[in-house]
């Protein structure tokens, strides 16, 4: 069985997210916790596996809590659960060691592909011995959890997984020539992509209506995958 701390300063939130996790075969939720000092203690008493962490606690953030845990020693497996989408901080929470990074508002169906892909993770790290290349990118693409479709040929799955992250750190959503510019693709190289993900449900398609009456199309990725 799995030990999870669900850690969400609201009250009502943290009930949510623990509600799911019971939910997953395999996980329990060992505690709960409001605050970055509780997190902190409950990790020293519990027996926790995996902490779902929100970044905006009342006394330190969620990034200062995963550094507090590495400076302690604790090997605590973190995946980051929060509204935070903002480049910088989901590059620090890559740094800090944090496996994933999951963006509120989210389904049950986002949570429990995030926590079936650590299982996944932990099972094939507990098995132990040597890896051959093939095993290593299993190891490390685990936890994606929103896997890229099988590409069509001339397709780069590079290219895909630079404007999915893209799209996820997006604070809502944008155009293929806003992509283009944060991806230092081509415009017509974003848009190419974005149409495969969008016939693909990876990615939400709206359109945004202009003075010209042309509407402009716009794309998120899907938070329910």
């Amino acid at each position: 069985m799995i030990e999870v701390l669900v850690v969400d300063d609201d009250m009502r939130v943290a009930d949510v997210n623990a509600a799911y996790v019971e939910k997953v075969p395999g996980f329990r939720v060992a505690g709960r916790a409001h605050n970055a000092a509780e997190a902190l203690r409950l990790v020293e008493e519990l027996p926790v596996d995996l902490v779902l962490l929100d970044h905006y606690l009342p006394d330190e953030t969620g990034l200062a809590v995963v550094r507090s845990l590495r400076e302690r020693g604790h090997q605590t497996d973190v995946i980051m659960v929060t509204a935070a989408r903002d480049v910088a901080t989901v590059q620090a929470a890559m740094r800090h060691g944090a496996l994933q990074y999951l963006v509120k508002p989210f389904s049950y169906a986002g949570l429990r592909a995030k926590l079936d892909a650590y299982a996944t993770l932990r099972r094939t790290l507990d098995g132990g011995g040597e890896a051959e290349q093939a095993e290593v990118d299993r190891i490390f693409g685990a936890l994606s959890a929103t896997p890229t479709p099988e590409l069509p040929k001339g397709h780069s799955p590079t290219t895909a997984e630079l404007v999915r992250r893209a799209l996820m750190a997006a604070e809502g959503p944008i155009s293929a020539q806003e992509l283009a510019e944060r991806t230092r693709l081509s415009r017509q190289t974003a848009q190419r992509y974005l149409k495969l993900l969008e016939r693909t449900g990876r990615v939400r398609l709206s359109l945004k209506y202009g003075d010209t009456g042309r509407p402009e199309h716009r794309y998120e990725w899907s938070s329910a995958l």
